[in-house]
Order: C-alpha cells, then structure tokens, then sequence
C-alpha cells in the first residue's frame, strides 16, 4: 500500500488538501461551515470607538513614546479621542 501524499495518514479518503505543517482541508469539515450558515453572516461592523482615534494622534503618540500602534489607540480611545488626557495617562503610567 502507498501512503502517496498522505502525510502518513491511513484512511483518509475524504482530505482535499495536505500541508507540511500537518494541516490539512477536510471535505467534511468544509462542509459542515458551508452549511452552518458560517459563511453566509453579514460581516459585523467596527465600532464606533475606533473612528475616535485620529490617525495623527495615534501617529504622534507612538512617535513620542515608542510604543505600539494598538497601545497607543487604546490610550486615545480610553479618553474618549481627547489626545491632552491620553498623554497625560501615558506619562502617569
């Protein structure tokens, strides 16, 4: 018996597609999210909490400090955009 491009696996008919790194597509599983509706969801939309950091605040936050991008929004959105009380809460931590 040839194990071929199995990966080492035995009865194993229904696997569409094997990686190097041991993962592999299943066609039952793929079958599975396509009918649980999965895929067929409308996208959930960000929330507004996002839109109150502003890409130069979070830009001259990070450039000041050097921390990271995400740490910095996080600062801004806290304070609710207001760029004075996020470096103000930066310099206190």
């Amino acid at each position: 018996m040839s194990l071929g491009r199995s990966n080492g696996r035995i009865g194993d008919p229904e696997v569409i597609v094997n990686f190097n790194d041991g993962f592999a597509y299943s066609k039952g599983k793929m079958e599975e999210v396509f009918r649980s509706g999965l895929l067929d969801r409308q996208p959930t939309k960000p929330t507004k909490e996002i839109t109150l950091a502003k890409r130069e605040d979070v830009d001259l936050i990070v450039h000041e400090f050097e921390i990271p991008r995400a740490q910095a929004e996080k600062a801004l959105i806290e304070k609710g955009g207001d760029l004075e009380q996020a470096l103000r809460a930066l310099i206190k931590s």
